[in-house]
């Protein structure tokens, strides 16, 4: 049993994607934050086999909360949900080891991230 991290300050964003991964995985655990400073609180404790974050938040943006798991969780497999895929963010996540789920939502989007991450 896995254990997906879904971070959007978006409560549309979140309940859309935390729905797709139950519908694939009604077995796993999901864990959903509105920010960055949530989802750390939510993985004390924790090993998330997977995350899903927004990139674009108030307060701790997406790269900021990827810095932050990558030195908790070395080989969690992230992604960004994000329709803004410009080069120096492509760099930047890159380089943090993030790939992207590009929106819209689909749950073809979702399940694709989640099998290349070997869920």
């Amino acid at each position: 049993m896995a254990t997906v991290l879904i971070v959007d300050d978006s409560r549309l964003a979140r309940d859309m994607v935390s729905s797709v991964v139950t519908s694939l995985h009604p077995d796993w655990t999901v864990l959903v934050a509105s920010g960055g400073a949530e989802a750390l609180t939510l993985v004390e404790g924790r090993t998330p086999h997977a995350a899903i974050l927004d990139y674009n938040m108030p307060g701790m943006d997406g790269l900021e909360l990827a810095g932050h798991l990558r030195a908790r969780f070395p080989a969690l497999p992230m992604g960004f949900l994000t329709a803004n895929v410009q080069e120096s963010l492509k760099k930047k996540a890159e380089a943090l080891g993030c790939g992207f789920i590009p929106k819209p939502i689909t749950t073809d989007k979702i399940r694709a991230f989640l099998a290349g991450a070997g869920l």
